[in-house]
C-alpha cells in the first residue's frame, strides 16, 4: 500500500482549462539545480563538516506520458543525474503544472529524501517553494512540489549582469530572513546555489529545494547554519560582482583569479555598494575571509538578517522616462498624398505656420480697446472715492467717542495668546521602551535620535504580515523612545523628525516626581493625541507641562512598499524652559 505524507492534499476537480503545452514549456525548472536547461552537476566548494554521499542506483527509466498515482502525468525530464530524475509534470486533478523528483524505492537516499520532503512540507512558509506530496508507491519514491511558471532563476538574472543595489539588498534580506525561520524549525538547505533562488514577476524571492535538494544529492553538514550563511554570502557576492567568490568557475559565473584568495567585491568590480560588499564579506568570513572594518563575522542566518536590518534602507532606482518623439505631419496630412516624390526629398516635411496678425488693428478693434480703457479708469475712480469716504467716516467716529473702533474686546484670542515654543532643551539620554515586556527594538540605535545629526536614527526592522511592530509578545502595544531631560523642566513644544510618514504616534510625559518610568502606564500626561503623524511633527503645547521624561510612542507602522512594514525616528527635539 502506498505510503503518503501528511502534506498530500486531496481536493475536488476544478473546472478551469488545462494549460497548453506551449505555456508549460515556458515554465522555469523547479527541480533540483539546473543550468541552461541541464543539470548543474558541478560540485559546490567543499566546506568544513559537509559530506556528500555517493549513490550507485540508476535513475528510473520512465518516459513522457507516464502517470503517477493516476494523477501526475510526466511531460518533460529536466534533470537525470546521480540516481534520480526530475520532471515537469501536470496534475490532472487540479489542472496545474507541478515538479516531480523520482528515484527507486531501494535507492540508498530514498528514506532521507522522504523524511526531508515531509519536514519541509510541514514548515508551510510561503517564501519557500512548497512540497505538495511525498509518496512511496510501486517501487518508486517521488516528491511533488510547486512549479512557478512566472519565476526566473538567479542564474539567468546574473547571466545578463550584476544586480542593482536595491535588488541585491532585497535578495539578501528576504533569503536570510527565510533561512533564519527555517533553522528555527530545525531545517537546513545546504545547497543554496544561484539556481535554487527564484525571483517572481512581483519581485519576491523564493527558495526551492529546502532540505530536499541536499537529501537528493546526499549532502550533510556538521555546521548547517554556518554552511547556509556562507552560501547566502556567496549569492550576495555573485549578485554584486557577477563573479563566483571561489577560484573555480560555477553556475555560469567565472571564479576569482587564482592565488589571490577572497578579495572584497569593490576590488573585483567598480561601483559596488559599500555596505552590501561589507555584508557579503562578513557572511563569507566563515571560509577564512577577513571581515571589513573588523566587524564580527555572521555565522548564522539570524545574525545575517539582523545585520541587513541594521543597514540604511536602499531605495529602488528612480524610473527613467523617455520623451516621446516630436510629432511631424505626414504627406497625407499635408495634401500631397498620391504625388510622386522626387529622389532625395523626404516625404515627412514640416508644415509652415503663418504668424498671427497683430491684435485689434481694425477700426472696430481700436474702438473696443478705448472702451475697455475708459471702463477701467471709471472703476478705479469709483473705488478711490469709496475708500476715502470710509476713512473719513472712521475718523469722525473716533473723534466723537474719544476711543478707537479697533479696541480689542475682552475674551478674544489677543487676551489669551498661545504659549511660546521656547528654546531647545538639552537631552541627557535616550532609550527604547519595551511597551509590552522586556523585548526592546534595536536599543543600540536609541542614542542616534538625540545626536543632532541628519543621518537616520532609530529604525525598526522590516516586519512581514503585521503593522503593529511585528505583533510580538513584547511589542504588541508598540514601542518608542524615552528621552531624559536630566531634571524636571517646563516642556512647551516638540519637534520630531520621523523616519517615514504614516506612523501612528502619540507623545506622553511622565509625572513630575517620576524617577525611572519603565511602563506605558508610567507616562500619564498626554502631550499629543494618538494619530497618524507626518514625516515631521512640530507642535506647541497650550500650556507648559512639567516633566523630566518624554515618550515618543509608536503603535503602528506604515507599509514600506516592499511587502512589509517599517518605521522609526531620526531626531527628537524638546522645547521649553529650564526654570
Amino acid at each position: 500500500m502506498a505510503e503518503r505524507s501528511t502534506a498530500a492534499v486531496d481536493v475536488a476537480d476544478n473546472d478551469g482549462d488545462e494549460p497548453s503545452a506551449a505555456q508549460a514549456a515556458k515554465a522555469t525548472s523547479d527541480g533540483v539545480d539546473t543550468q541552461n536547461g541541464r543539470a548543474a552537476d558541478g560540485p559546490m566548494p567543499d566546506k568544513d563538516g559537509e559530506r556528500t554521499n555517493t549513490a550507485s542506483t540508476a535513475a528510473p527509466e520512465l518516459h513522457s506520458g507516464h502517470k503517477l498515482a493516476r494523477r501526475y502525468r510526466l511531460e518533460e525530464c529536466v534533470t537525470r543525474v546521480d540516481g534520480f530524475s526530475s520532471w515537469r509534470a501536470m496534475d490532472e486533478k487540479l489542472r496545474r503544472a507541478v515538479g516531480v523528483h523520482l528515484m527507486p524505492a531501494d535507492h540508498s537516499r530514498a528514506r532521507s529524501v522522504l523524511a526531508a520532503a515531509r519536514s519541509s512540507a510541514l514548515l508551510g512558509d510561503p517564501r519557500f517553494v512548497q512540497v505538495l506530496d511525498a509518496v512511496e508507491e510501486n517501487d518508486l519514491v517521488y516528491v511533488v512540489h510547486e512549479w512557478l511558471p512566472d519565476a526566473t532563476e538567479l542564474t539567468a538574472l546574473l547571466a545578463a549582469g550584476p544586480l542593482e543595489p536595491h535588488e541585491a539588498y532585497q535578495l539578501v534580506s528576504q533569503v536570510s530572513q527565510a533561512m533564519a525561520a527555517a533553522h528555527r524549525e530545525g531545517l537546513a538547505h545546504l545547497r543554496l546555489t544561484p539556481s535554487a533562488i527564484l525571483r517572481t514577476s512581483t519581485g519576491q524571492w523564493r527558495i526551492r529545494g529546502l532540505a530536499v535538494n541536499a537529501a537528493l544529492r546526499g549532502i550533510t553538514s556538521e555546521t548547517p547554519q554556518r554552511a547556509d550563511t556562507e552560501a547566502i554570502g556567496a549569492l550576495l557576492y555573485a549578485a554584486l560582482t557577477q563573479r563566483w567568490p571561489y577560484e573555480s568557475d560555477a553556475y555560469g559565473l567565472a571564479g576569482l583569479p587564482k592565488g589571490v584568495g577572497l578579495i572584497a567585491p569593490d576590488q573585483v568590480r567598480a561601483g559596488v555598494h559599500r555596505g552590501l560588499g561589507e555584508l557579503a564579506m562578513r557572511a563569507l568570513a566563515n571560509d577564512g575571509a577577513t571581515a571589513s572594518r573588523q566587524e564580527p563575522a555572521c555565522t548564522t542566518p539570524e545574525e545575517l538578517s539582523k545585520a541587513v536590518a541594521a543597514m540604511p534602507r536602499i531605495r529602488p532606482p528612480e524610473p527613467v522616462f523617455t520623451a516621446p518623439p516630436e510629432y511631424q505631419h505626414t504627406t497625407y496630412q499635408q495634401g500631397s498624398y498620391g504625388r510622386n516624390t522626387p529622389v532625395g526629398v523626404s516625404t515627412v516635411q514640416s508644415l509652415p505656420v503663418a504668424p498671427p496678425p497683430p491684435p485689434l488693428q481694425s477700426r472696430t478693434g481700436r474702438a473696443l480697446k478705448w472702451g475697455v480703457a475708459a471702463l477701467l479708469i471709471a472703476a478705479l475712480g469709483l473705488g478711490s472715492w469709496q475708500l476715502a469716504d470710509a476713512l473719513l467716516e472712521r475718523g469722525t467716529q473716533k473723534g466723537n467717542s474719544g476711543t478707537s473702533n479697533n479696541t480689542t474686546k475682552p475674551g478674544t484670542d489677543d487676551d489669551n495668546p498661545k504659549a511660546e515654543p521656547g528654546e531647545q532643551l538639552p537631552l541627557s539620554h535616550a532609550r527604547v521602551l519595551a511597551i509590552g515586556g522586556d523585548d526592546q527594538v534595536k536599543p543600540e540605535l536609541a542614542a542616534k535620535t538625540i545626536d543632532g545629526s541628519a543621518e537616520p536614527g532609530w529604525i525598526t526592522p522590516q516586519y512581514l504580515g503585521f503593522s503593529n511592530l511585528g505583533n510580538l509578545p513584547g511589542r504588541k502595544d508598540g514601542s518608542g523612545i524615552v528621552v531624559d531631560l536630566g531634571k524636571v523642566k517646563d516642556v512647551t513644544g516638540l519637534d520630531v523628525d520621523f523616519y517615514v510618514e504614516g506612523q501612528k504616534v502619540q507623545v506622553l510625559a511622565a509625572p513630575e516626581d517620576a524617577s525611572n518610568p519603565n511602563s506605558l502606564s508610567a507616562f500619564s500626561q498626554q502631550l499629543t493625541k494618538l494619530e497618524v503623524a507626518p514625516k515631521k511633527l512640530e507642535t506647541t503645547l497650550e500650556k507648559p507641562v512639567r516633566t523630566r521624561f518624554v515618550l515618543i510612542h509608536i503603535t503602528d507602522l506604515p507599509s514600506d512598499g516592499e511587502g512589509g512594514y517599517r518605521g522609526g525616528i531620526n531626531e527628537i527635539r524638546v522645547l521649553g524652559t529650564a526654570s
